[in-house]
C-alpha cells in the first residue's frame, strides 16, 4: 500500500503543538549513535538519555537508532538543514533531512550522499528537481554541491505530488514525510517519537 500525504496528518498542532512552530528530523544511514554525535562534535560522554518531553524542553536535539539508520529530532532547532553541518555529516553516507518553521512559513527538505545534494526543497525556491514533459528535470541553477545523479526514485512521488488531481505544495503537510520514507524506509509514527529513548546533547556554538 502506497502512503499519502494523508497519512501523516497526526502530525498536527493538536497532537504535537510542541513541534506546530518549528521542527527539524534528521535521518542518518549505517552510522551509529555515537558516530553521528561525535561528528555533530559532541562528547559521547556529555550526552543524556532523554524522553521526548524531556529533548522538547530542553530544546536540543536527541538521537535514536531505528533499524540502519539514526534519527535526529529537534524542536525549535535547524541543525539538519545547516549545510555547514550536515554536508560533513553525510560523509560516505546518505542523509535526509526536512525542516519547517512556523514564523516565517518556511519549509526545507535535503537529500545528500556523501556530501552531495540529490534532491532539495528550498524556501521561496520550491523542488530542485521536477516532472516537465513527462520527465524528471533538474529546476535550480547548477552548482558544486549538487549531484548530477537523477534522483529517479522519487519520480512517482513527485508526480503525485504535482498532480492537479491531489496538490499537496507545504512539504511539512505531509510530502516532506513521504519523500523521507521512500529514501529512508522509515514510516514516521506517533509511536517513533513518543515512546523513542534520545541520546541527547548540545552542537557547540547552536544556542
Amino acid at each position: 500500500m502506497i502512503a499519502t500525504p494523508d497519512d501523516y496528518s497526526w502530525f498536527s498542532r493538536e497532537r504535537f503543538p510542541e513541534f506546530a512552530d518549528a521542527y527539524c528530523f534528521t535521518y542518518v544511514r549505517g552510522l551509529t549513535l555515537e558516530e553521528v554525535v561525535t561528528r555533530l562534535g559532541v562528547r559521547v560522554e556529555d550526552c543524556s538519555r532523554v524522553t521526548l518531553d524531556e529533548l522538547i524542553r530542553w530544546q536540543t536535539f536527541g538521537a535514536v537508532a531505528v533499524g540502519d539508520w539514526v534519527l535526529l529530532v529537534e524542536a525549535y532547532g535547524g541543525l539538519g538543514v545547516t549545510e555547514e553541518i550536515i554536508m560533513p555529516l553525510s560523509a560516505g553516507t546518505r542523509l535526509v533531512s526536512h525542516f519547517y518553521l512556523d514564523v516565517d512559513d518556511m519549509d526545507y527538505f535535503y537529500w545528500i550522499d556523501d556530501g552531495k545534494i540529490r534532491f532539495e526543497f528550498a524556501h521561496d525556491e520550491g523542488y530542485s528537481h521536477r516532472i516537465e514533459d513527462g520527465r524528471l528535470q533538474f529546476m535550480f541553477r547548477p552548482h558544486e554541491s549538487y549531484s548530477e545523479e537523477m534522483p529517479d526514485e522519487l519520480a512517482e512521488i513527485l508526480e503525485r505530488i504535482d498532480s492537479p488531481v491531489y496538490s499537496i505544495a507545504a512539504p511539512h503537510k505531509g510530502p516532506a514525510f513521504l519523500l523521507a520514507e521512500r529514501l529512508t524506509g522509515i514510516t514516521m509514527t506517533p509511536q517513533l517519537l513518543e515512546e523513542s529513548t534520545y541520546l541527547c546533547g548540545v552542537v557547540p556554538g547552536s544556542r
